[in-house]
């Protein structure tokens, strides 16, 4: 395989800095030499060649003395810093009611992505005004583009943009998504390695089954870093300024599910699958999710779940501080909306770095599922009403509440227009049965970890 180049991009070294700064890096001593490199030509190779090697100085700045979080990337570290917690359940549950259980995750986690999926990327100041025109505010349906050319152009919708609002109405099944394909890729996975993969087993399964262009941001540079031998772990931080982004948060479902009921286990195979493209709390939103999951068919409280996600992460990091934020928020009466309010006062969805940054997303996927209160429709609504990245919001969201609900408890507006169908760009796996894969993944759960009873 020949070589390929690692260019950076300009809006990729600019949010350098501020990856910098959330790690702790002292970068007094050399702000002055980003500004000046951010604004130069990032299509001359010289201009590459200094700006990487910049870079991977800048990435072994000393911390700063004062920093105040404790956030290892390290498996047996970050195993050292977690909180007591609940580590495993008893199910309870038989063969038929699990399998009910994962068919439900695999549906909520299509269904909310599906609700998501047409409006990545539209801001709050376009799709808040679009909701409430059309009186689909809060949001509790697929979001219906039956509205006037006017209503569209004075949200600043575009016609692209209109059209893809008729995805969940016209697809006919979940198209393809890439917080689908990784939940796709960690079943292959698990199917051709069993619960003892390794981290170069996954970036394998990657290059040998994923094409380039369906990865993105993290997963594009540490795919990238891969074909030019940069192996696990440092093919997650060389050139990689989006190595605490939501990229591995999504990748966790899988790993739920298949250690259902072990949530220290889930945690466990998501930081094998994080760990290649991600550090710190890009690797902790991964465990976190994996572990909520895992736990998800033993309870009937999110808020229980999301303790015990966090019981599987650093007790001194800030995704722990942030998703401990919104809880006290919620403990405390806030009202739905001003908890989304307040998001957007400390996140700026309009900076790359914000809008797709795991903790962000994850303060959203902790409002979803606490103001949810088990209903479906209103945990996925509240998940994608909120913007920022708005199908993996949805998905994860989905996913948890789909488990914790089952399949026979999901509401068919939300299930219906999947036609239990699920297109993919893995190999082996582009249009499948979604309750084949639900069944797949029981008989995975059994081999990978037993009864569970």
């Amino acid at each position: 395989m020949r070589n390929v180049p690692i260019p950076f991009e300009k809006q990729n070294f600019a949010c350098e800095l501020e990856q910098l700064d959330d790690e702790g890096r002292d970068t007094a001593s050399v702000r002055a030499e980003f500004e000046r490199l951010k604004d130069a030509d990032m299509t001359d190779p010289g201009v590459q060649a200094e700006a990487g090697d910049f870079l991977l100085r800048a990435q072994q700045l000393p911390i700063v003395d004062d920093y105040p979080y404790d956030e290892p990337s390290e498996l047996q570290d970050i195993i050292r810093e977690r909180p007591r917690g609940r580590r495993r359940f008893q199910l309870g549950l038989s063969d038929e009611e699990l399998t009910d259980r994962l068919y439900g995750a695999w549906l909520g986690r299509c269904a909310g992505c599906l609700l998501g999926k047409p409006v990545e990327g539209i801001r709050s100041d376009q799709l808040w005004p679009y909701l409430e025109a059309t009186h689909q505010s809060p949001l509790r349906a697929y979001i219906s583009p039956d509205a006037p050319d006017s209503t569209f152009r004075h949200c600043g919708i575009g016609a692209r943009r209109r059209k893809r609002l008729r995805i969940p109405f016209d697809a006919g099944c979940m198209p393809e998504d890439d917080d689908t394909n990784y939940t796709v890729t960690g079943l292959a996975l698990i199917k051709q390695h069993g619960r003892d993969f390794s981290p170069e087993d996954v970036g394998d399964f990657w290059l040998n089954n994923i094409p380039y262009n369906h990865v993105c941001t993290a997963e594009n540079i540490a795919y990238r870093n891969m074909v030019n031998a940069i192996k696990p772990p440092r093919s997650a931080t060389h050139m990689n300024p989006c190595r605490e982004w939501i990229g591995a948060q999504i990748r966790a479902d899988f790993f739920g599910y298949v250690a259902a009921g072990r949530p220290a286990l889930a945690a466990e195979l998501a930081w094998r699958d994080a760990s290649i493209s991600h550090v710190k709390n890009g690797i902790y939103g991964e465990m976190w999710v994996a572990a909520m999951l895992a736990a998800a068919p033993a309870l009937d409280d999110p808020a229980e779940g999301i303790e015990v996600g966090l019981a599987q992460i650093p007790e001194n990091c800030r995704l722990t501080e942030a998703v401990r934020g919104v809880m006290d928020a919620y403990r405390e009466g806030l009202p739905a909306e001003e908890m989304e309010a307040d998001i957007h006062l400390r996140w700026d969805e309009a900076n790359r770095h914000h809008w797709v940054h795991t903790i962000s997303n994850a303060e959203i996927v902790a409002m979803g599922l606490l103001w949810g209160e088990n209903d479906f429709g209103e945990a996925v609504g509240t998940a994608v009403q909120a913007c920022f990245d708005t199908d993996c919001n949805g998905a994860t969201v989905g996913s948890i509440a789909g488990m914790m609900l089952g399949a026979a408890n999901l509401p068919s507006e939300w299930t219906g227009p999947l036609n239990d169908t699920l297109e993919t760009g893995v190999a082996g796996y582009h249009r499948v049965r979604i309750s084949d894969l639900a069944a797949e993944t029981f008989r995975l759960h059994r081999a990978v970890v037993g009864s569970g009873k």
